[in-house]
């Protein structure tokens, strides 16, 4: 009796941690990569590969999305179509979230200041456009007569980069973003119903001045800027001037309530 009762313990215990759901994982894994981690410090490489593994094996039913819930109907609005974002968890050191995005709707042009971010598309097709900044400061520039999109006055403008523009369609790769390469500011489209999970290390801070900026583009050739001189092997149209703006005021981004598999926090 008494090693049948020793082989039954033996015998539950693998049963639980087979148990262990894919988003515990998840939350397991970020709670140990990001532990000695903070504002503009990346995770080893080792951590970044176990990170990637974890998310590139998710799927929606790991997080309990499904294509048919009415987050992914359009509504007939003005502006962006309404986004929705299901908090999973969040603490100093990251947070991890699912946005739900109908078809056409955007997420406008921002930045992750001082993040790593991973983000697992679950389903659908999605357009990711993303820059890096080229400049340390922002400059002062004047708009040529002949820009497409004239602009009285100086404006505060940043030179970026383009990083990535390129459609992505689920199943695929987890992409990853760095504090200053990996296309920290993107802007995502979906082009049809997608689900995003994004592990953001750390998350925004207001309070730190980590706060989600957004930018509005200007073409290269749009503006004069004393001393901006690209190299002469570099192609113009993978260059744009950043101006910072508010928040659009047709974006609308709303919380709901996350109904998948449980995460225990440590």
């Amino acid at each position: 009796m008494g090693m049948e009762k020793v082989t039954g313990e033996r015998r539950k215990r693998r049963m639980r941690q087979k148990k262990v759901t894919a988003v515990q994982k998840l939350y397991d894994a970020c709670s140990e990569v990001f532990a000695n981690c903070g504002p503009g410090v990346i995770p080893s490489a080792d951590g970044i590969k176990r990170l990637t593994d974890i998310l590139n094996d998710m799927t929606e039913l790991d997080v309990g999305v499904r294509r048919n819930m009415p987050y992914f109907k359009v509504k007939e609005t003005e502006g962006f179509p309404k986004i929705t974002y299901l908090h999973l968890c969040e603490c100093e050191k990251f947070s991890i979230g699912i946005f739900l995005l109908p078809p056409s709707g955007v997420l406008p042009l921002h930045n992750h200041p001082q993040m790593t971010v991973f983000s697992k598309l679950l389903f659908g097709t999605m357009h990711i456009k993303a820059y890096d900044w080229v400049d340390d400061a922002a400059s002062m520039a004047t708009s040529k007569a002949d820009s497409s999109k004239a602009v009285a006055g100086p404006v505060s403008v940043r030179l970026a980069k383009l990083s990535v523009n390129s459609d992505f369609t689920a199943p695929c790769n987890t992409t990853i973003l760095y504090p200053t390469h990996g296309g920290n500011m993107h802007c995502f489209t979906a082009l049809t119903a997608c689900a995003v999970l994004d592990v953001l290390g750390p998350p925004y801070c207001d309070p730190d001045g980590r706060h989600c900026q957004y930018y509005r583009t200007h073409p290269y050739t749009d503006f004069t800027v004393d001393e901006k001189k690209l190299p002469d092997d570099e192609k113009i149209e993978n260059y744009a001037w950043l101006e910072d703006i508010d928040k659009p005021a047709g974006l609308s981004v709303v919380g709901a309530l996350y109904n998948g598999p449980k995460i225990i926090e440590k």
